[in-house]
């Protein structure tokens, strides 16, 4: 519990409006894209890095956990304070600072919404590729929390190839301003990139500068339709080897193509084992040219069906399946759980196999769809949590799932995170002295363990040197 002095010591830091503390407001802020849930004890709106840095000298003298949050539409449980705590909610932090169109850099407070700075960007001519599934409603700084990544990234690269700079608050209340707009920088430390991808357990994001690149002239998209999940499997990595880098390339399996065609009745094949929807940019010429490329590929790699649109309405309409997936999901089962592993593109194959008789073995549906061009798969567990018998099924699939990506040389995350549903696993994936190392640069930055305790690192560990 948060003592009553304490939380009026909040107060006097962002007004009385701003600080939360009754059951109803609690239970707000209790979960996130997942199923996890866990009720904090209080929640704190800051409006500057300023009333961050005060909160957080407070949290530090009265050791109180603090877990950042933004949107929360994170889907691994990184932004639920599972002992309680303080909840650090960053969404008043909202505005675009600064579009430097001659450095071609922008800069906006942590709580921006990912939507908003690419199109006040696009509105002067330039482009912001990260694009993870939750733009519309997901905030910059918790990208940066997650290193998120999305469709464009087999492209475009990751939220963490575009930070150039931050600020930061420590666990301590300190205010930490790294990098520069510079295109080139390697004095010192690369602090930035060390936040990035931090889940919040090193220190608080307020403030990111990110950098922009012209945006395309023009973008085709193209879907492709396989009787065999295999085949299409096999053609994305024959896309890739044509010397064609698609902005996109993502699949999507045929329990996934049945579940948005009931949903939505888009007139899908749903005798197809798969489709490929791919999207190409650049100038007009080139655009044309390399979707054309990649129907051609297709058709030679099994393709029973190919639509390439002929404009953005059409482009639009086949980009309709793709975005439906995730929410389609629920006319089947009541519960999902959205897994996000990746493996060496040429594994694909030999993974979709895996998830395919994981499912089999398991008695349970698992749909498979991502961003296919990268590795990046999301398997989707298909379940209901209130059936005992079949949660513990679920958990064996998922560490079958980690087990295999892990196997083929992948690993258990590309744009999750790790938060607190990944972390049983990590040290497969990572093995023990990586976790030691991390341990200790977490008790660097954050020696009370005050900042999201329980994410990332499976528990505090100490370093064997240490006394127990």
């Amino acid at each position: 519990m948060i003592q009553a002095s304490t939380l009026n010591e909040l107060r006097d830091i962002v007004g009385a409006e701003h600080v939360l503390a009754s059951p109803e407001d609690l239970i707000c802020y209790s979960y996130d894209g997942t199923f996890a849930e866990h009720v904090p004890d209080a929640v704190v709106s800051p409006a500057s890095t300023e009333q961050v840095s005060a909160i957080l000298q407070v949290a530090c003298r009265e050791e109180i956990p603090v877990i950042p949050r933004g949107m929360a539409s994170g889907l691994a449980a990184g932004t639920v304070p599972l002992s309680g705590g303080l909840v650090l909610n960053l969404t008043r932090m909202n505005r675009v600072l600064e579009i430097d169109e001659e450095n071609m850099t922008a800069t906006a407070q942590a709580g921006a919404i990912t939507a908003d700075l690419a199109a006040a960007v696009e509105a002067k001519g330039l482009f912001y590729p990260p694009d993870p599934a939750s733009i519309r409603h997901s905030t910059l700084g918790g990208n940066v929390a997650c290193n998120s990544g999305g469709p464009r990234c087999l492209k475009y690269g990751v939220t963490g190839d575009y930070v150039m700079a931050l600020e930061a608050v420590l666990a301590d209340g300190r205010a930490l301003r790294t990098g520069t707009k510079c295109l080139k920088d390697v004095t010192g430390y690369d602090l930035v990139h060390l936040l990035v991808g931090s889940e919040g357990t090193l220190a608080v994001v307020t403030e990111v500068t990110v950098r922009l690149i012209p945006k395309p002239q023009a973008k085709r998209t193209a879907l492709a339709v396989f009787d065999d999940l295999e085949a299409a499997s096999k053609a994305v990595n024959g896309i890739l080897r044509s010397g064609v880098l698609p902005a996109t390339l993502e699949i999507v399996d045929e329990t996934a193509v049945q579940c948005v065609e009931d949903y939505m009745h888009l007139g899908l094949d749903c005798t197809a084992e798969a489709m490929l929807i791919v999207e190409t940019d650049g100038d007009p010429e080139s655009a044309a040219r390399e979707i054309e490329r990649v129907a051609q590929v297709c058709r030679q790699g099994g393709a029973k069906e190919i639509t390439v649109a002929g404009n953005a309405a059409e482009s639009d309409e086949l980009w309709r399946a793709r975005r439906s997936v995730s929410p389609s999901l629920g006319r089947v089962r009541p519960n999902k759980l959205g897994e996000d592993i990746v493996v060496p593109r040429a594994a694909i194959p030999d993974m979709v196999a895996r998830i395919k008789a994981i499912s089999l073995k398991h008695d349970l549906p698992i749909v498979i769809f991502g961003h296919a061009g990268d590795g990046n798969l999301h398997p989707n567990i298909l379940f209901d949590k209130r059936d005992e018998e079949e949660w513990k099924r679920v958990e064996r699939a998922v560490a079958d799932l980690f087990a295999s990506a892990v196997e083929l040389g992948g690993t258990l995350s590309g744009e999750h995170g790790v938060g607190a549903l990944k972390l049983p696993y990590l040290e497969m994936a990572l093995g023990p002295l990586a976790i030691e190392v991390m341990g200790s640069i977490k008790r660097a930055l954050d020696p009370k363990n005050i900042l999201n305790p329980g994410k990332v690192l499976p528990a505090f560990p100490r370093n064997k040197t240490e006394p127990q």
